[in-house]
């Protein structure tokens, strides 16, 4: 199949590679063309376009970018993703981004004929590279279908959230404020325990083969056991964009999200000494000091 990606982050690169391996003719542009040429010269299906609307010409095309403003630059503009996507054609934005601009892409592609599927992933970086990301998708059923080979070379599970496409954003949305929700709750329980001279392995021990034994828990419970917070899978001030779109998402909606200003607030914190390319999970490391703690 010809797929196009666009953004070869630190999950951008691995899906593509994952999709070359699986045989996809994929067409890849990145901002910085060394991430390109890096895939390229690796073998296989890989193919650089020089400019956002040579990689939008296949019929399904593949977005994972930062932020809105990323993806909107992508998108709109002379020449951009809507200029050039074939009528007909697929864009699927993999980006965890604002329930606003999933709204107005729908719509966007909607006139030109084309179909906008949201499929952002649950996954560290790890787990993209291992081909083993959960995509939460929505939009018209048949360019579902039609994309189901291409998630299937890159994800364990696709769950399917309807027709509308801000769906799949605000559950992405939500389910990322819940897993910030869950560092600032890990960090105050490991400070707490280390308080009483309770070693961190033992506690992360008891804690994630018991009531715990989830892969969120134990993934954040051993960052901040072992605080490894550099390099990070998933960098701090994307944690405080996504903690804040989860809050926009919430207010429009008239729905009050407190832990989610505590934690903002936090990620703020954090930023503001000096943690911008730590780990999101290093606000442990701000509770730890608050509670008398090196």
């Amino acid at each position: 199949m010809n797929v196009s990606v666009i953004g070869l982050g630190l999950m951008g690169m691995p899906i593509a590679r994952n999709l070359v391996k699986a045989g996809n003719i994929v067409t890849v542009y990145n901002r910085t063309r060394n991430k390109s040429a890096e895939l390229v010269s690796e073998g296989g299906g890989a193919i650089i376009a020089e400019t956002v609307g040579q990689a939008s010409h296949n019929e399904i095309v593949m977005t994972m970018l930062a932020d809105d403003d990323a993806l909107e630059a992508v998108a709109f503009g002379e020449g951009a993703l809507l200029d050039t996507l074939p009528k007909g054609g697929i864009h699927v934005s993999m980006s965890t981004v604002s329930a606003a601009i999933s709204e107005r892409l729908t719509e966007a592609h909607r006139e030109r004929g084309q179909y906008f599927v949201a499929a952002p992933v649950f996954g560290r970086p790890p787990a993209a590279v291992a081909g083993q990301l959960v995509i939460v998708a929505a939009g018209d059923p048949g360019a579902i279908v039609r994309c189901e080979e291409l998630f299937k070379a890159i994800s364990v599970r696709v769950f399917d959230m309807g027709t509308q496409p801000v769906a799949a954003n605000v559950i992405k949305l939500t389910g990322n404020f819940m897993i910030a929700s869950l560092i600032e709750t890990m960090g105050e329980a490991f400070a707490l325990v280390r308080k009483y001279d309770i070693a961190p392995d033992k506690f992360l021990d008891v804690l994630t083969n018991s009531l715990f034994a989830s892969p969120v828990y134990k993934t954040y419970g051993g960052i901040i056991a072992h605080e490894q917070y550099e390099p990070a899978g998933f960098k701090l001030p994307l944690g405080l964009k996504d903690v804040r779109l989860a809050m926009a998402a919430a207010e429009a909606k008239n729905v009050a999200l407190p832990v989610g200003s505590l934690v903002r607030d936090r990620f703020v914190t954090a930023l503001a000494l000096g943690y911008e390319n730590k780990d999101w999970a290093s606000i442990a490391e701000i509770i730890a000091h608050n509670a008398g703690l090196e």
